[in-house]
């Protein structure tokens, strides 16, 4: 007899905080460290779980990627694996500063000292619109607690939404990348890249956000298309001979400039190489240089080398071995000493036109200086272009010299650049092209890994240096601490050997007020989590991992940054396989993002049409496809409820059928129906175990429609009947095909196969055995001929405008002779379904119904 719990009628209300209570309540996601002991390590399924950033609010493309990580760690734990399957939380970084102060209405200010008793102006969107300017400036010990209390408010949330959509996750092996361990974990790492010489400090040009006042390193630019134009200008040459015109977007750099370059092929400037000409303006003796990257055809065919105007003037900076005049400062306005070779009072006059301005307005500015001297020649229409941003910045970078921290990547290490194009073959990549884009990044990097940023809420740089009887930093002496003492911060630790009162004076200590960029710490995923330098059992259990589940956007800098740091620090790929998610995409194929305000948030999703319809749909994409999503419309999702739905009231109608004891699958119909699902099992459990969830999936639901829509109708009548011989054999063969069906649905429809499953197994469907082919013999024509003969027979009964309970009196199916065979061995089903008294046959070259008399209907 079925269970009492089994409801009158399913539904999917309430199974996530039903069962998500049940599943807390059991750890039945927790990490068995005995099992994976005992099984070692082949007998474990690590992830390295993506973090996401706390700074506001989960998005619809969350739920998607999280969807697929979930699924296969849900399939591998079914397979008899114990799943590490940890979470972290991205706490630190830019995005995290700029959302309290626009929460709080706050900036911070490190000058300022610290108040215990500080309470915000405000909490909420208030100031959301307000201007730096306008913020309140508070110390930095009190910006940090504010990010500190913001992050742990969105965590929550977070935790609540993650634990809706039912990832089965291990709640108790979490990390915050702000914590003291994970301080600890990557001040370590760092001072180890130190100490083998992969870290160094350097002063050098540095791509510069002027908002987040913060360098910016190469994987976190976007090219964004901006207006401007070309504005040719007059350099008149040293010898007198007349004048080199030169194109330039960016002529409120003119005070900057430190040479001319063409291409060396270039005839038309070959004469001029070696010589001088004169900047207008400022009258600059600048020289004529010849370089390969000079585009003879863009412009006049020779450009400006300003310090520093894009990437490519770094390039020529750096290999011609130019001057730096830097004139833009840290908060984007050019800066009121003029550069050393600006001499003249005319010159100097011009330069001070330009002083305090921003980039705009001085570029308004010597565009009219220019006119008026008469050097300026032409100006453009206006065209757009691409443009250096800061993936989360709203301004243009700008280039400044700073003293930073690098780590080497193989921009200028041949040797590193191929250990980590070759640990990145030997993994496996899903889908395989991936791995093509992962490649070009690495051929493609022009600079070492700038890792220090000039922020407040990060991993403190863990580092002091000593000052000269001057008071000076002596960059060549850094200080580091005994990694017995980690974490610290330097900005109020102090180093060995020194005292409190010597900071900041001749002969003392200075300590390094930088934090560290995110992915310095984010790289460091498989260490924080997987217990690095803190628990070895632990780490000898999980790692190497066995899974990175990812976005494709992040490739270049998570991906690739935590490559470099297990290359460098264990000489091996972090994980074994990599499983990079497609893009959420709105109606029109746009990707969704917050710039474009397109993006969706799964809560209201989430409660209105069910878990299990939303993980369907996350999961009818395959990995590297983008998604579409429309709110409006979801048409996916809604097939998911419906599914979802269909599974439950499946189950219940299954399980009012009891198996009697003894019983065997002897009816030809069942046990091709069972074949056909040891197929199902097959294919599913390798698509599975390729990564392919959509597959497993489409196979799976394929099967479940046939099977509720062909095999139940056919086999409920003799079901319910007890006197044929043949009812045990229905009976099993439906218990066999749902607990089959209920587990190869379970990693997706992760509640409404729990609720199923609970109406007649004891423990989650989640620890039960994944299903093998269960190798009844069958043949599988028999299921299929069939289920299509019923097709016909029911399409027959609609075109003669009858209802399917209709009585047939007779019937001619014609078919195949091979058909008529398999639909002969199932006639007592079909007779009974289609309430047919007599069946005739005949062959053709497909099955069709081809006569169809009504019985009379009793007045």
């Amino acid at each position: 007899m079925a269970d009492a719990s089994i409801p009158d009628k399913p539904a999917l209300e309430g199974l996530e905080a039903k069962w998500d209570a049940v599943w807390r309540e059991q750890g039945t996601y927790l990490f068995d460290r005995d099992a994976a002991k005992a099984a070692g390590r082949q007998g474990v399924y690590s992830i390295d779980t993506p973090p996401p950033t706390a700074s506001g609010h989960l998005h619809i493309g969350h739920a998607f990627s999280f969807t697929h990580t979930d699924v296969k760690a849900r399939f591998e734990r079914m397979r008899g694996k114990t799943v590490f399957y940890p979470m972290g939380w991205d706490d630190n970084g830019l995005p995290t500063e700029r959302r309290v102060q626009n929460y709080y209405g706050v900036r911070c200010d490190p000058s300022l000292p610290y108040d215990p008793d500080f309470t915000p102006p405000f909490e909420g969107g208030a100031g959301k619109s307000a201007k730096a300017a306008d913020q309140l400036p508070i110390s930095r010990r009190n910006f940090i607690e504010l990010c500190e209390a913001l992050t742990e408010e969105d965590e929550k949330h977070f935790e609540d939404l993650f634990r809706q959509l039912g990832l089965s996750v291990d709640w108790t092996q979490t990390y915050r990348t702000i914590s003291d361990a994970t301080m600890r974990t990557s001040q370590l790492a760092f001072l180890r890249n130190l100490e083998r010489g992969e870290a160094y400090q350097d002063l050098a040009p540095t791509l510069w956000d002027i908002d987040f006042r913060s360098a910016i390193a190469q994987a976190e630019l976007e090219d964004r298309e901006q207006q401007a134009s070309f504005h040719r200008v007059a350099f008149g040459r040293s010898d007198g001979a007349g004048e080199v015109l030169i194109e330039t977007t960016r002529p409120e750099l003119l005070p900057a400039c430190v040479a001319l370059v063409a291409h060396p092929d270039d005839e038309r400037y070959q004469p001029l190489f070696g010589q001088t000409v004169r900047t207008p303006l400022f009258g600059v003796e600048v020289p004529v240089l010849a370089h390969p990257l000079a585009q003879p055809d863009k412009g006049t065919g020779i450009a400006m080398v300003c310090t520093f105007g894009d990437v490519t003037d770094i390039v020529w900076w750096r290999e011609l071995r130019l001057p730096n005049r830097t004139i833009l400062g840290k908060d984007g306005r050019v800066i009121a000493e003029a550069p050393d070779a600006v001499t003249t009072d005319a010159a100097k006059a011009a330069y001070a036109e330009l002083a305090g301005k921003t980039v705009f307005s001085a570029r308004k500015r010597i565009v009219e200086l220019l006119d008026e001297s008469g050097d300026l020649k032409n100006v453009s229409a206006p065209f757009n272009h691409a443009v250096k941003f800061f993936e989360k910045g709203d301004r243009p970078l700008e280039i400044v010299s700073t003293r930073q921290w690098y780590l080497r990547n193989g921009a200028r290490d041949e040797a590193v650049r191929e250990k980590l194009i070759a640990l990145g073959r030997g993994m496996d990549w899903h889908p395989d092209f991936m791995r093509v884009r992962y490649e070009n990044w690495v051929g493609g990097l022009t600079g070492d890994w700038l890792v220090s940023r000039q922020r407040f809420f990060g991993v403190p740089i863990p580092l002091w240096y000593a000052l000269d009887a001057d008071g000076q930093r002596d960059y060549g002496r850094v200080l580091t601490p005994d990694v017995a003492d980690l974490p610290i911060d330097p900005t109020t630790d102090v180093p060995a050997g020194y005292t409190a009162d010597q900071r900041g004076v001749p002969g003392g200590f200075d300590a390094e007020q930088d934090i560290f960029d995110t992915w310095a710490t984010s790289s460091l995923t498989p260490q924080l989590a997987g217990g690095w330098q803190r628990d070895d059992e632990l780490w000898h259990l999980v790692a190497p991992f066995d899974l990175r589940p990812q976005g494709q956007d992040i490739i270049r800098t998570w991906l690739f940054s935590t490559m470099l740091r297990s290359a460098l620090e264990d000489d091996r790929a972090p994980w074994s396989d990599a499983a990079i998610s497609g893009f959420i995409v709105d109606p029109d194929r746009k990707k969704m993002s917050k710039s474009k305000g397109n993006v969706v948030t799964p809560a209201d999703i989430l409660d209105k049409h069910g878990t299990d319809a939303v993980r369907y749909w996350a999961a009818s994409s395959r990995l590297g496809a983008d998604a579409a999503f429309d709110p409006q419309n979801p048409t996916q999702v809604k097939i998911g409820r419906r599914l979802a739905i269909k599974v439950l009231n499946a189950a219940k109608f299954v399980l009012s059928f009891p198996v009697p004891e003894g019983a065997e699958v002897t009816h030809a119909l069942d046990a091709s129906m069972l074949t056909t699902l040891d197929t199902v099992v097959r294919e599913a459990t390798a698509a599975f175990e390729a990564y392919d969830h959509a597959r497993a999936m489409e196979v799976t639901e394929a099967f479940f429609w046939t099977f509720c829509d062909d095999y139940l109708e056919l086999v409920k009548e003799r079901a319910y009947d007890r006197t044929d011989v043949g009812q045990a054999s229905a009976a099993l063969a439906l218990h066999l095909a749902l607990s089959t069906l209920l587990r190869l649905l379970a990693p997706v429809l992760a509640f409404a196969t729990e609720e199923a499953w609970s109406w007649f197994e004891e423990g989650s469907i989640h620890r039960a055995a994944w299903p093998e082919p269960l190798g009844i013999e069958g043949d599988p024509a028999v299921l299929s001929r069939v289920g299509q003969a019923l097709i016909g027979i029911r399409r027959a009964k609609t075109e003669a405008k009858a209802s399917q309970k209709t009585p047939v009196a007779h019937v001619r199916i014609a078919a195949p002779a091979d058909a008529l065979a398999a639909i002969r061995l199932a006639e007592g089903d079909l007779k009974a379904v289609g309430r047919i008294d007599e069946i005739a046959y005949a062959e053709a070259a497909e099955i069709s119904v081809t006569d169809i008399e009504l019985a009379a209907q009793e007045a």
